[in-house]
């Protein structure tokens, strides 16, 4: 059976930001099911954000949300915002608990998940088994996010 998207999702909006579906994609085992938007700060694009449904073993290092705001809109807390508009679509699928993860010295992040409530759980190493991983790769933080 194929996972059960929700058109409801497909824009949403608050606080100034309007998150309008770019891709919706079933994954494959290893990838996890996603909703893609564009981030739109009072109509002007400003960064991209993603759901992931569901748990894995990937999820743990990969997180359930990742964003990405364009460096000269960085700042404005437009990450955070983002964050907290895709929650309710976590929890519409029964996700109680997200993992979201960034690199160690990522600091900008580390405040954005923080400020989201994100509590750290530890700073390790991704194993090579982890689909993402590369030589040189950075020490991660992996937070958990209780919904």
């Amino acid at each position: 059976m194929s996972f059960q998207f929700n058109s409801r999702f497909d824009c949403l909006g608050g606080g100034g930001l309007t998150l309008r579906i770019r891709e919706k994609a079933e994954g494959d085992g290893v990838l996890l099911p996603f909703y893609y938007y564009d981030i739109l700060a009072d109509g002007t694009p400003v960064g991209k954000i993603s759901i992931r449904i569901g748990d894995n073993f990937h999820a743990y290092y990969n997180g359930h949300i990742g964003y990405e705001v364009d460096p000269e809109f960085q700042g404005h807390g437009y990450a955070r915002r983002a964050c907290e508009l895709v929650l309710d679509v976590a929890r519409f699928h029964g996700i109680k608990r997200l993992y979201l993860t960034c690199g160690e010295d990522n600091a900008p992040s580390c405040r954005t998940i923080e400020r989201l409530g994100g509590r750290l759980l530890e700073i390790c190493e991704a194993p090579r088994e982890y689909f993402a991983w590369y030589e040189g790769m950075p020490r991660q933080r992996i937070y958990q996010l209780d919904l």
